[in-house]
């Protein structure tokens, strides 16, 4: 079993930033991706920012220079950083991690960008 715990969230105003961790019960090594995603109100979860097996970062073009991910593997804790924040980026986030057999989530951390 897999569990993975986001924290960070908040209310922040614009051009704020925030950093999104997420802490893994098993070894980032075990995962075959593992990345951020987040779903606004009325929209459908979308893809933030992600590693691959080599560890290679890629980010959704709306976050791009603004958005950076990065691990800790000594915690097994997953980061997100977030800079320059917008309204836009108003949503539930979510941490994902993938097996080959298995998809895993955590419980999502609300991130407000507002005045």
């Amino acid at each position: 079993q897999v569990q993975l715990v986001e924290s960070g969230g908040g209310l922040v105003q614009p051009g704020g930033s925030l950093r999104l961790s997420c802490a893994s019960s098993r070894s980032i090594f075990s995962f075959t991706s593992m990345g951020w995603y987040r779903q606004a109100p009325g929209r459908q979860r979308e893809s933030v920012a992600y590693f691959t097996s080599a560890q290679t970062p890629n980010y959704a073009d709306a976050v791009k220079g603004r958005f950076t991910i990065s691990t800790d593997t000594s915690q097994n804790t997953l980061y997100l950083q977030m800079n320059s924040l917008k309204p836009d980026d108003t949503a539930v986030y979510y941490c994902n991690a993938k097996r080959a057999y298995g998809d895993y989530w955590g419980q999502g951390t609300q991130v407000t960008v507002s005045t």
